[in-house]
């Protein structure tokens, strides 16, 4: 059974007047069909605007559909009776790590979530320890979550949700607020969750440094998956991801140029330097499938 599954998914945003008559109604997500399986690092890319936060949001239950049908972990995601069952199994990380830090100390912080469904105290300094073990936050416990870099802030925020023990995390653009270091440590933080935990992993972000570990990538456009296939599957599209008004990453980027000046043994889509150098230089291996 898939962890979370959408069916002809819709949802429109309607504007109103300061009398409360309709302006105008934009259709956010589009007719979106998706499955995701136990154990997926699915990444979901797009442009501002092409409603890839709008469908984050329909993962949780924070948004409902206008049209169509959101299954979490095989429950509707709009019958009220399974909502908080819901939220605990999807956990959602957002981009400003400071509207999710509530706690004056990381351990505390961690353990808010836990305490508010009733976990036993035991339990929840057992869960917190080994959530911030998880990301690499241990050593700072005891620190106020005020005096910690923005990457450090969104890991404590992803420890918070693993804390609650979720089947899947959804990370609606975790890295916008960051600076390159921020970035590398919580993406880094991500892959590890799912390749040594398990974990589902539903990256909403729009670099696409961020997606070479994906398994697969989803590409939104007007509300509407417009790509779908592997890292390399979607990096080697070049011109169509031009298209839609993405960036590709530099070393891609450079491949694809040599190829088209006529280097010819290079491969379809470069996703690191490495495999490019190898490329070039005819040692090595291409890297995962990915």
């Amino acid at each position: 059974m898939s962890i979370i599954e959408t069916k002809q998914l819709a949802f429109e945003y309607i504007r109103r007047d300061d009398e409360g008559n309709v302006e105008g109604i934009t259709r956010a997500v589009d007719n979106v069909e998706l499955a995701i399986e136990p154990g997926e690092f699915i990444a979901i890319l797009g442009h501002n605007g092409s409603g890839k936060s709008t469908l984050a949001k329909h993962m949780n239950a924070i948004l409902y559909p206008t049209e169509g049908v959101v299954w979490v972990d095989g429950k509707e995601t709009t019958d009220e009776e399974y909502l908080w069952e819901i939220r605990q199994k999807a956990g959602m990380v957002f981009q400003n790590p400071d509207n999710q830090i509530i706690g004056q100390v990381v351990e505390e912080d961690v353990g808010f979530g836990p305490e508010n469904i009733g976990v036993p105290t035991k339990e929840i300094w057992q869960r917190v320890e080994e959530s911030l073990k998880t990301v690499g936050m241990y050593e700072y416990r005891k620190k106020s979550p005020n005096r910690l870099s923005g990457g450090q802030k969104q890991r404590i925020s992803i420890a918070g949700v693993l804390a609650m023990r979720p089947k899947c995390i959804i990370l609606d653009e975790p890295t916008a607020m960051l600076d390159p270091t921020g970035r590398k440590e919580v993406i880094g933080a991500v892959t590890g969750l799912n390749r040594s935990e398990g974990i589902t992993v539903v990256l909403i972000t729009h670099y696409m440094e961020e997606i070479i570990n994906a398994d697969r990538v989803f590409v939104m456009d007007r509300g509407a998956i417009a790509m779908t296939g592997t890292p390399r599957q979607i990096f080697s599209r070049v011109d169509e991801l031009k298209a839609l008004h993405l960036d590709v990453p530099q070393v891609t980027l450079l491949a694809h140029e040599l190829k088209k000046s006529g280097i010819g043994h290079l491969p379809e889509a470069v996703l690191t330097t490495e495999e490019l150098v190898a490329a070039l230089t005819g040692s090595g291996r291409m890297g995962r499938n990915h």
